[in-house]
């Protein structure tokens, strides 16, 4: 699982989640990527699930690009505890995914492949994806 080695602060505060993505929002490195259509949060754990997911496809003939990760401690209080004592201890990592950015790249693979790839994929997601391809620049 992706998790920070070192980071400013254990128990930063939700934030919010508007507006569309400042950064990474273009297919940079593969033909083919995998892009948020809307604002979540996406764990480590959908992250190595999509991971895994792309591999078995991929195996020896493409190569594959991961351009999101999990920065973000989640914390939970532990269940029946009363309100109050502060906040709970970091339990999981998200990605904070805005609407357009890149989540996944992928080279190496046909169109037909790659849309097949990315529509399993989108199962493991909890946000909307859609399959896009490098654009040509002259």
């Amino acid at each position: 699982m992706l998790a920070p080695r070192k980071i400013k602060y254990r128990k930063p505060q939700k934030g919010r989640m508007t507006g569309l993505a400042k950064g990474g929002d273009y297919v940079a490195f593969g033909t083919h990527g995998l892009k948020a259509l809307e604002a979540g949060w996406i764990t480590s754990r959908q992250i190595e699930a999509v991971r895994i997911t792309i591999s078995r496809r991929v195996r020896k003939v493409g190569k594959m690009w991961i351009r999101i990760f999990p920065h973000k401690s989640i914390t939970k209080k532990p269940a029946e505890t009363r309100m109050g004592k502060g906040k709970g201890s970091p339990e999981y990592w998200v990605a904070v995914v805005k609407p357009g950015r890149i989540l996944f790249e992928l080279e190496g693979l046909d169109e037909e492949t790659a849309k097949e790839t990315f529509k399993q994929c989108g199962y493991k997601l909890p946000i909307k994806t859609k399959m896009v391809a490098k654009r040509e620049v002259m």
